[in-house]
């Protein structure tokens, strides 16, 4: 049995889509999706993704850990950002996290009461987030978080990406998928080099952070998966575990 596989290129576009009954990976390379594999891959608890500044401040008040980013610089006030650095290496065993970022925790939160499930993938946990939907067993919808609503180049190299993986379980069923695809096999022998024309990555290394796109754009170093369980991501567990 095939699954159907869509990609929705921007939030602003998610309207256009039925996302009931269907898996939906959210995609944030640059850094959110990423980062949050990095967290829970060091032990966190969860991780609450949330749309305001002022939202990550007052659960930060509370005693939780607290990071927010705005326009890709560590939101003032917070020891947390959304650079994966700021986690690696760190022991997070038990820490509960409230975060926010600039696109991809408001795309999450497009997707969270209408999905049958929403996960998180970037490329540094791709395999993983292709067994992940497999597992699940129903039609997927990639949603790339994009920039302000705009399309960009490294989430929809990560739908384009994800197809790949999912193929043939999965049959593509729009021409955003199609195209994504397209990307994907022209950049597929050189992600950076490809993500350094892009006004995202641009962007970035105005902020001297390209140590974190470097990061971002190597496959498969995580293998913990974000899920949306009751407001908050924890880290996927396939069925075969008894915990789950």
């Amino acid at each position: 049995m095939s699954f159907g596989l869509e990609v929705c290129l921007s939030p602003a576009l998610l309207p256009s889509y039925t996302l009931a009954g269907k898996t939906v990976v959210v995609t944030d390379v640059l850094r959110a999706t990423s980062t949050m594999s990095v967290i829970l891959q060091q032990g966190a608890e969860c991780i609450v993704p949330v749309t305001t500044v002022e939202e990550a401040r007052n659960l930060g008040k509370k005693g939780w850990l607290a990071a927010a980013e705005r326009n890709g610089q560590k939101a003032e006030g917070f020891h947390y950002g959304n650079s994966p650095f700021d986690y690696l290496g760190h022991n997070l065993i038990g820490c509960k996290l409230v975060m926010t970022t600039t696109n991809g925790t408001r795309a999450l939160a497009a997707a969270a009461n209408a999905a049958d499930h929403v996960l998180c993938g970037a490329f540094v946990n791709l395999h993983a987030v292709a067994d992940a939907v497999k597992s699940l067993g129903k039609d997927c919808l990639v949603l790339c978080a994009g920039w302000k609503d705009n399309f960009n180049i490294e989430d929809s190299l990560f739908a384009g990406a994800l197809a790949k993986a999912l193929a043939p379980d999965f049959s593509l069923r729009c021409d955003a998928g199609l195209a994504v695809s397209g990307l994907w096999s022209i950049a597929q022998d050189d992600l950076f080099g490809y993500i350094k024309a892009s006004s995202h990555f641009n962007r970035l290394e105005r902020l001297h952070i390209e140590e974190d796109v470097r990061f971002c754009m190597t496959l498969n170093s995580q293998q913990a998966v974000p899920v949306l369980e009751n407001d908050a991501l924890i880290a996927w567990k396939s069925s075969n575990d008894s915990t789950r």
